[in-house]
Formats: structure tokens, sequence, C-alpha cells
């Protein structure tokens, strides 16, 4: 059986590429999963005129369900709604600008179950040392607090719905694909990482680095340590209920 999709696209301020990326995934879908997907599109917070743009969209293609944020609340907080709105059995993330070329997801539309993938990008030859640094920390933090190493947490992910129910999340920030992995990690599902070509900007700026990201990510390190230790303890004690009956 072809498995069904959900594909959220989120979007801030990508009015020029944010019409491209959506119209290709549904050329895309149509060829190889006719009926079986819907792209939910989060527009959070935009004031380029993106908003326009994808209610055009909405308006033309019943395939799209948008979700609105009235104001700017960061990557987290649009990929949980995201997150939130799918309905289908397998789940993906892609960025509104263009630099995932979303043809790299066809060679896994079906996803084994008790398993995930994670795209990693070998090259970031566009990011700024700064950015350059920021992700070489989240991967110390990753592996040295947390617990896991993969090789590129903060890129796209193909996660199974029913596995993300299970999870409770509780990280508002970008850190939120950190608690997502790790969690997945933690209940066993095996990983597959996937090179990943990372594709110029046609328009635009990154928003990834800004101090306002930098910051509530920081503020998340320690408060997801805590986050993941309870999962931790809350599942120990869930294997351990029906041997106390015995």
């Amino acid at each position: 059986m072809e498995q069904t999709w959900s594909i959220v696209v989120f979007c801030y301020n990508e009015v020029v590429t944010v019409e491209k990326v959506v119209t290709k995934l549904i050329r895309t879908f149509d060829e190889h999963r006719p009926g079986r997907y819907e792209i939910i599109i989060v527009d959070d917070g935009s004031s380029d005129g993106s908003d326009g743009v994808i209610k055009k969209l909405a308006g033309a293609f019943p395939v799209i369900r948008p979700v609105f944020h009235k104001t700017n609340r960061g990557i987290g907080h649009a990929l949980r709604s995201g997150y939130a709105e799918a309905r289908h059995e397998n789940i993906t993330a892609v960025p509104a600008d263009a630099q995932f070329n979303t043809d790299e997801l066809i060679p896994y539309l079906n996803v084994a179950p008790g398993s995930f993938v994670s795209y990693f990008r070998l090259e970031n030859t566009t990011y700024t040392m700064a950015r350059n640094a920021l992700s070489y920390a989240n991967r110390l933090v990753n592996r040295f607090f947390l617990g896991f190493d993969l090789k590129d947490v903060n890129w796209v992910k193909i996660y199974k719905n029913e596995d993300l129910r299970k999870l409770n999340l509780e990280i508002e920030s970008s850190l939120v694909e950190s608690e997502i992995c790790a969690k997945l990690l933690s209940l066993g599902r095996r990983v597959e990482q996937v090179e990943s070509k990372y594709h110029p900007r046609e328009a635009g700026v990154s928003k990834g680095a800004s101090w306002k990201i930098v910051r509530q990510a920081l503020r998340d390190t320690l408060t997801l340590s805590v986050v993941l230790r309870r999962f931790k303890t809350q599942r120990n004690a869930q294997r351990a209920v029906p041997a106390s009956n015995l």
C-alpha cells in the first residue's frame, strides 16, 4: 500500500519562493501519490506579502491547508503548528525558501515502520561563520548533553505521524527537532541519514541565526535536558507496570 503524506511548508517572509516550492510539491505528489497527500503551509507572521500568495494558492489547490500566525513566533512554533495539523501517515517539514530540493523526498515515499529519515547537508557553503559555529555547537550539545549524534538535526526529516503523537512535545524553539529526534531514538526508532544538497537562497535573508532565535535556543538547551530525563523516566515507569502486576 502506498503511504500517505502530510507535507508542512514553513514560511516567514518568503514571498519570492513560496509559490515555487508549493507548486513543485504538488506536481511531484500528484505524480507519485495522487489523492494521498496534503500540504500544510504555515505562515509565521510574514510581513512581505507571503500571506497573500499562500491564500491564493489555497484557493487554487484544495490539497492545501493554510495556517497563519498573527505574529512571528519562530521556527519551533511553525513546525509544531504544522505537525499538529498533519493527518497522514508520513510527515515532513520543508522550508519555503527553496534551499531544499523536494525531489529528494521521492526515493523515501515509503518509510519503514519504526524508523525515520534524517537528511543532512554535506556542505553549508552559504552559511556565515557564525551560523556554522552555531550548527557545530548544536551538534556538540546534542552529543554530550542529550545523548545522541545526528549529522544535521536541523535539516529536513520524515517522521511517522503515529510516532510524533507519542512524544508530548514541550520545546517551543528550534530545538524542538532535537527533542523529537532524541525521544524517537529513546523509543528505539531507527534512523536513516541521507545526504542532501543545500541550495543557495534565491531571495530574502536567512532567519535561522537571528539573535532572537539563538537566545531562545540557548535558554531551551537546559530545559530540553530536563524534558528528556523526564520522558525517559516516565517511559521506564510505564515499562515496569506490567512486571509489578505479575
